[in-house]
């Protein structure tokens, strides 16, 4: 026996499908990260959205990390970095609190707008980032092999069937990140 289509089924479908395009076709904010024109990785980037960048310093061999925040313009702001040891370029105090924590110097209350924020993610310097998803902080290899590739990360507003590509590509990278170091926590 065939289902019984009725007035009331089409209508449910009809606003169904309707929201199901709108949704698709609404532009969102989201954190974009382009290599040249190309947009690579894409992550939800309304007000309140947060990142960490890590990397190994070229010449100290550390780890040095920063903290970055979407503000409600869009404007993504560096609000704090902990690293090791204290170099040439190295500012004595950055922002409003300067303190040792377990070994790191930690610099929070920097409040610096970086918009856009341009990285060379250089493979010897083992870039990653870490996004805050809720009580997720999964890890992203940013880091390729020669030539490094100049990663760009702006806030931009796109409907979400422009950005799934580089929504899904991130999720593929933390998997193998993973697989590769052991699952090795930033």
């Amino acid at each position: 026996m065939a289902p019984r289509v009725t007035p009331g089924t089409v209508g449910v479908s009809l606003v169904a499908a309707a929201a199901m395009a709108a949704a698709l076709a609404w532009p969102l904010p989201w954190l974009a990260v382009h290599k040249g024109s190309e947009l690579r990785y894409a992550f939800p980037g309304g007000e309140g959205a947060r990142f960490t960048l890590r990397w190994r310093h070229s010449v100290e061999k550390e780890d040095w990390e920063e903290w970055f925040r979407v503000r409600d313009d869009g404007a993504i702001v560096l609000t704090g970095t902990r690293f090791k040891t204290f170099g040439a370029g190295v500012p004595a105090a950055a922002g409003k609190t300067t303190r040792l924590d377990d070994g790191w110097v930690v610099m929070t209350g920097i409040d610096r707008a970086v918009s856009p924020l341009a990285v060379q993610a250089a493979a010897a310097e083992r870039y990653r980032m870490r996004y805050q998803l809720g009580p997720l902080e999964p890890t992203f290899a940013l880091s390729r092999a020669e030539p490094p590739p100049i990663l760009t990360f702006s806030v931009q507003r796109e409907p979400l069937w422009r950005v799934l590509p580089a929504l899904v590509r991130p999720w593929r990278l933390a998997y193998s990140f993973e697989r590769e170091t052991g699952a090795e926590r930033p």
